[in-house]
C-alpha cells in the first residue's frame, strides 16, 4: 500500500524536508516582505535612520546572501543538511517574512507542503519533456512586483508505469 504522509513525518525526512526548504528559498516569490515603521532613531550599518520611517525588508538579499548560503545561486538542499544527514535549521531562513508581521498562514502552509511534496513524488516521476534536457530549463525568475518562475513543459509520469504495484498490492519505491 502507499504510506500516507503525515505532518509529523517532517522529522522523519530530512532530505524531503531539506528539499522543501531549499525550494522556498530558491523559489520565493515574493522579495520584498510587508513594510515595517522604525519605533525609535537608529543607526543601521553606519546609516541613521529616524523614528517613524517606513521599511521595506528585501526578503531575496537574505535568501540570496553569499555569506549565508554556500551556493546562493543554485539549487543546494544541501544548504539545510548537517553533514550527518539531518536536518538544519537556517536563520536566514525567512520566506514568510520575520518578526510581528511574519505570514499568519506559515504554520498551515509548512504542514501541507509536506503533504502535498511528497504525496507529489510518491504518485509522480517528473521529467523534462522527450529532447530537453535538466540543463536547459532556465530557472531565472521572471522579475515584477513578484518573482515569477518562467513557464516550462515537464512530463509527470505516473510512478505507477514505472514501479507496478506488486502482487500484494503494496508499492515498493521508497521516498
Amino acid at each position: 500500500k502507499t504510506l500516507k504522509v503525515q505532518t509529523e513525518d517532517r522529522k522523519d525526512l530530512p532530505f524531503t524536508d531539506a528539499v522543501i526548504h531549499e525550494t522556498q528559498r530558491f523559489g520565493n516569490i515574493a522579495p520584498m516582505a510587508l513594510s515595517h515603521q522604525t519605533t525609535q532613531d537608529i543607526t543601521f550599518q553606519g546609516h541613521f535612520i529616524k523614528k517613524g520611517t517606513t521599511v521595506w525588508p528585501l526578503l531575496t538579499s537574505v535568501l540570496y546572501d553569499e555569506s549565508e548560503w554556500e551556493k546562493p545561486h543554485t539549487f543546494y538542499p544541501a544548504h539545510f543538511l548537517h553533514k550527518d544527514g539531518t536536518f538544519r535549521k537556517r536563520d536566514a531562513f525567512m520566506p514568510f517574512s520575520a518578526g510581528r508581521r511574519i505570514c499568519l498562514g506559515q504554520g498551515l502552509a509548512r504542514m501541507e507542503l509536506i503533504i502535498f511534496f511528497v504525496t507529489l513524488v510518491q504518485r509522480f516521476w517528473f521529467t523534462p519533456p522527450p529532447g530537453v534536457t535538466e540543463e536547459e530549463l532556465d530557472l531565472t525568475p521572471v522579475n515584477g512586483f513578484t518573482l515569477n518562475p518562467r513557464p516550462h513543459h515537464l512530463c509527470a509520469v505516473s510512478q505507477s508505469l514505472l514501479h507496478p504495484l506488486s502482487p500484494e498490492g503494496s508499492e515498493t519505491r521508497p521516498l
